[in-house]
């Protein structure tokens, strides 16, 4: 009875990612669980520059949790992130579109708030705002830690990140109006992104940028 209920729950599951489409990096291959990626905001003339994501507080008071904001250098690609399934699926090491995952910063540096996780989360929070900041120190299973990636009509390989509670968008935060990511429903701040693999020379260029930048936490 077990084994057969095993094989049935294996059939299912197979069954559940058929038709699954992976999203795919920068370069046009698919993007893989576990593996590092940039999370690269996409640049634009008017309204972004382009520059990566990093940590950096959401308030003043209380300073932890972290948020997540978009660093004011062009040229700085951000912290990687890795992906991982919020959910269970067998034969899958993509991440796929419109598919439950979890965000996780990678970083062997991290200065301060080191009680909480690095997963991303919605701050679903009593004290929330309208419009709930994306904060790091998530929990792998709940609802808030649940991200999806959705295809963009704005060009190839560029996505954006949707939540249970609204789309992934930013506004000007407190650091210098560097932008700042929050869960809204106002189309005009969706933010849009393509993943770009970490290699060898971007992990040894993103430990200088993790040195320099944390080392100037909270401004970049």
């Amino acid at each position: 009875m077990k084994t057969c209920f095993l094989v049935t729950f294996l059939l299912a599951a197979v069954v559940c990612t058929h038709g699954l489409e992976a999203v795919t990096d920068s370069n046009g291959n698919p993007v893989k669980l576990r593996e590092k990626y940039f999370i690269q905001p996409v640049k634009t003339d008017d309204s972004n520059n382009g520059g990566g994501l990093v940590p950096a507080p959401a308030n003043i008071f209380p300073f932890c949790p972290l948020g997540i904001t978009q660093t004011l250098l062009p040229n700085q690609p951000g912290l990687p992130v890795i992906f991982d399934f919020y959910a269970f699926y067998v034969g899958r090491d993509s991440l796929d579109v419109s598919t439950d995952t979890n965000i996780k910063f990678e970083s062997n540096i991290w200065p301060v708030c080191n009680e909480f996780s690095k997963l991303w989360a919605v701050d679903d929070s009593s004290s929330a705002a309208k419009e709930p900041a994306i904060i790091i120190g998530g929990v792998d299973t709940a609802r808030n830690s649940a991200f999806k990636v959705e295809k963009a009509i704005r060009g190839t390989n560029i996505y954006k990140l949707t939540t249970s509670y609204g789309t992934v968008g930013t506004i000007p935060g407190g650091w210098g109006g560097a932008p700042q990511l929050i869960v809204t429903n106002d189309v005009a701040k969706t933010l849009f992104v393509r993943f770009v693999k970490v290699n060898d020379d971007a992990t040894k260029a993103t430990t200088r940028v993790e040195k320099l930048g944390l080392r100037m936490f909270p401004f970049y």
